[in-house]
């Protein structure tokens, strides 16, 4: 494969060129470029219509010159494409299908926030929400903290005996439980994702142990929520990926004047704050993760010479006039 030739990935390639764990330390090690400002996350942008939404982030990460911008139409469904450049000369370096590569970015933001927010000895988690996204969500924990129960619940009691059924035959070792309630699932719960599309909040302060921590990862346009006001209210600390979307695009933070990047947590180590505190993770999406991701594939395939060369873009003159 010429070296000079962009490269296309497909979902296939991603998957067999990057694992969780694998993601998980790529993106932390963007996170840290980010905090000395060595690579800029490009601000969110949507569009919607009735029936849809167009998306498009990004980032640029200057210490491997690689410059990217994940975007995609969600009506349905959604076939995310993630170009990649060179940040010093412009040239097109590749695409990836990027679905895969979204759910590793998005559990990858999350296992970070659990690895520097939650209580060291966490070991039970409540996933509520058995949507696309849950599953790499309890995968993500579990690669961080070692989990001894998952409590699991969604509305629809089918969705949650086959989320709860496939999480036991994945084998990850702990014990799985279906619940029938908010409240049973994050009762006593050392760590809370939420990944609904809910449009009213049902998590409440009281509804969670003292010292919990909570990865909010579903309401990421304005007409959602999850979380109770008194959630992000008497949190100790409210972290986010991209601290200006969230309280930009999430109606949860729009009142709450401090929320933390991600990126300086993790690069001045910041302590979790007292045992007895709550903490909150807001992730809407950060791009500079997507391409901390696809860096990295992009260049694993590049070495094993994985992927189909294309003919790079090449300029031509306009038709300015009928003939």
């Amino acid at each position: 494969m010429a070296s000079s030739e962009p490269i296309w990935l497909t979902e296939a390639d991603v998957a067999a060129l990057m694992s969780l764990p694998e993601a998980i330390e790529c993106v932390e090690q963007a996170l840290t470029f980010e905090a000395r400002g060595d690579a800029p996350a490009m601000a969110k942008t949507f569009v919607a219509w009735e029936g849809g939404t167009l998306h498009a982030l990004g980032g640029v990460i200057g210490e491997s010159a690689i410059a990217g911008t994940k975007t995609w139409v969600h009506a349905g469904g959604a076939e995310p494409l993630l170009p990649i450049w060179d940040s010093g000369s412009g040239r097109l370096r590749g695409v990836l299908e990027a679905f895969v590569l979204g759910q590793l970015r998005t559990a990858s933001i999350s296992a970070i926030a659990t690895r520097w927010l939650a209580r060291p000895g966490a070991h039970t988690m409540a996933i509520i929400g058995t949507g696309k996204q849950a599953f790499a969500q309890v995968a993500a924990v579990a690669a961080v903290r070692r989990l001894h129960q998952v409590r699991v619940f969604s509305p629809t009691p089918a969705h949650r005996a086959a989320f709860a059924q496939r999480l036991a035959d994945e084998g990850f070792g702990f014990e799985v439980v279906e619940t029938a309630s908010v409240a049973a699932a994050v009762a006593g719960a050392d760590i809370v994702t939420t990944a609904t599309r809910a449009r009213e909040p049902f998590l409440v302060a009281e509804m969670l142990a003292p010292g919990a921590h909570v990865n909010a990862i579903g309401a990421i346009t304005p007409e959602r929520r999850e979380l109770g006001a008194d959630v992000v209210g008497g949190a100790g600390r409210v972290v986010a990926d991209h601290p200006g979307d969230a309280q930009r695009l999430s109606s949860e933070l729009s009142d709450c004047e401090s929320v933390m990047p991600l990126s300086v947590v993790v690069a001045d180590r910041l302590p979790r704050p007292a045992e007895e505190t709550l903490t909150v993770f807001k992730a809407v999406g950060l791009g500079l993760a997507d391409v901390a991701i696809a860096a990295e594939v992009l260049r694993r395939a590049q070495e094993r010479n994985v992927g189909r060369s294309f003919a790079a873009p090449s300029r031509v003159t306009p038709r300015w006039r009928e003939k």
